[in-house]
């Protein structure tokens, strides 16, 4: 059996998720997509050469940033994740995975890290293994960097009410987006369900209570649309599936 050539540095997985990072999740399903065989390798953000996940190690060469990972897999092995998609379309797609990436993901980000019960059953266990002394000086250390990266950011300036409804109303965008639809773009994935997939699986876990778990629960299209991707790349995941809110 030939040894797969890529190699693709992520996280264990944690919160009831494949991978607690949506990042890593986004670029294991475009392996996957690609159908490009792959060997993932547990890591830690100050190993990556760009201090993030993930990375990729393809035959030798290093590719960081899930973005630059995608470019350069269609480059080197002749793939196109937006196959069947016309201009306007990859357009709208590109729209779309900013809307996730670059605001939705941050506000699932301040519900994870900032809310203080979430952080203490969630991030707060990276450093289980730490020694104890310094655990809580890790936590309090970890915890801060967060809410600086938060503030820059921008989100992490506002509210938590004012969080939730900024996330909220690109939840709620992206379930009129998917409409009765399989995917985003028609009954096959593309690159962007990836994306989504990713960003809303890490909203939807059991695993934390947010207000944003709640806004994508009261659409069902939102919780079966996790569900499938689920199934499809992550078949032997235990995903405890969030039932849909009542209307």
């Amino acid at each position: 059996m030939t040894t797969p050539q890529i190699t693709l540095y992520g996280c264990a997985p944690a919160f009831d998720l494949p991978d607690p990072s949506p990042f890593v999740t986004k670029t294991e399903v475009q392996l996957q997509m690609a159908h490009l065989p792959y060997h993932k390798v547990f890591a830690i953000p100050p190993e990556a050469p760009k201090g993030k996940l993930p990375w990729i190690d393809d035959a030798g060469e290093v590719v960081c940033d899930s973005t630059f990972i995608r470019a350069h897999l269609e480059r080197k092995h002749g793939v196109d994740l937006d196959a069947g998609l016309d201009a306007r379309q990859r357009a709208e797609a590109w729209a779309v995975e900013r809307l996730v990436e670059d605001h939705l993901y941050w506000a699932m980000v301040w519900f994870r890290w900032v809310d203080a019960a979430n952080f203490a059953k969630g991030p707060a266990h990276f450093v289980d293994r730490a020694p104890e002394a310094v655990r809580e000086r890790l936590r309090e250390d970890m915890q801060a960097a967060k809410q600086n990266e938060l503030h820059a950011q921008g989100i992490g300036r506002h509210t938590r009410e004012q969080i939730a409804a900024l996330g909220t109303r690109s939840i709620d965008a992206l379930a009129v987006l998917l409409g009765e639809r399989d995917h985003l773009f028609g009954d096959r994935p593309h690159a962007v369900d990836a994306v989504a997939f990713g960003v809303l699986a890490a909203i939807l876990t059991p695993f934390f209570d947010t207000p944003l778990r709640e806004a994508a629960r009261r659409h069902p299209n939102l919780v079966a649309y996790v569900a499938r991707m689920m199934q499809v790349y992550y078949p032997t995941h235990a995903w405890p599936q969030p039932q849909a809110a009542a209307a």
